[in-house]
């Protein structure tokens, strides 16, 4: 959720905010590059429609680069040593995999890391950021494994974590999906609505890390419709 600089979205509430060099909204978790406010929950995606962050309020890594604020309340983490990949199942083909909405469980079962236990990615400095690591080479021999030409794709696809990085989910080839925009029945974009979910209600308890590993990539349509009740 983003606050522009004079008011703040709570929950359908209005509430007014200081000028831009005044103290942050309660609440508040970074400000961005456009000087409005985030109340995210999460670091992942935070001020990506407002230019990125410039300052985070949580206890996050500030910002580095010429220009960039710096704020006393930001402090710099250093990511946990994410350790081995481990798959969900085994992993029987990495050639000639079925183009679906969902992965091909053959080609790709899903995978996380084992160092990333649920206190690492519930830690309020825990950012996918610092995982995130698929380089174009990568993601080029994901799409030819599903028989697609590697090349950019640009908004219209995109390749996906299955196990999701906010579930401690791996970079390894066996967790990485060609995902559409807009497949039936649902793309990519839904999908990382339900990705933040499942990390609040594993770091809520509601649900144990295992088992939303699991059920995301055993089928996240499904999933998605026992969390919200309704089809994506």
């Amino acid at each position: 959720m983003i606050a522009r600089l004079g008011a703040v979205v709570v929950l359908g509430l209005t509430i007014s905010v200081s000028a831009a060099n005044g103290p942050p909204p309660v609440g508040a978790t970074a400000q961005c590059k456009d000087g409005s406010y985030s109340f995210s929950r999460h670091h992942s995606g935070t001020c990506s429609h407002h230019g990125g962050v410039a300052v985070w309020l949580d206890g996050g890594a500030a910002p580095s680069g010429p220009g960039m604020p710096v704020s006393s309340a930001a402090t710099v983490s250093t990511p946990v040593v994410a350790g081995k990949t481990v798959l969900l199942a085994k992993q029987t083909k990495t050639n000639g995999c079925e183009l679906t909405p969902n992965p091909d469980r053959r080609c790709s079962p899903g995978a996380y890391y084992e160092g990333l236990t649920k206190p690492v990615i519930c830690s309020s400095t825990f950012r996918t950021g610092d995982y995130r690591n698929v380089p174009d080479s990568e993601k080029h021999a994901v799409e030819q494994e599903y028989g697609l030409a590697p090349k950019p794709y640009g908004s219209t696809l995109e390749i996906d974590h299955i196990v999701s990085l906010e579930l401690g989910g791996s970079n390894d080839p066996a967790n990485l999906f060609p995902e559409e925009a807009a497949p039936t029945p649902t793309g990519f974009r839904v999908k990382d609505k339900l990705e933040n979910k499942m990390h609040d209600l594993v770091c809520a308890g509601q649900m144990t890390l295992s088992a939303a590993r699991h059920q995301i990539a055993a089928n996240w349509q499904a999933l998605y419709k026992k969390v919200y009740g309704v089809v994506p």
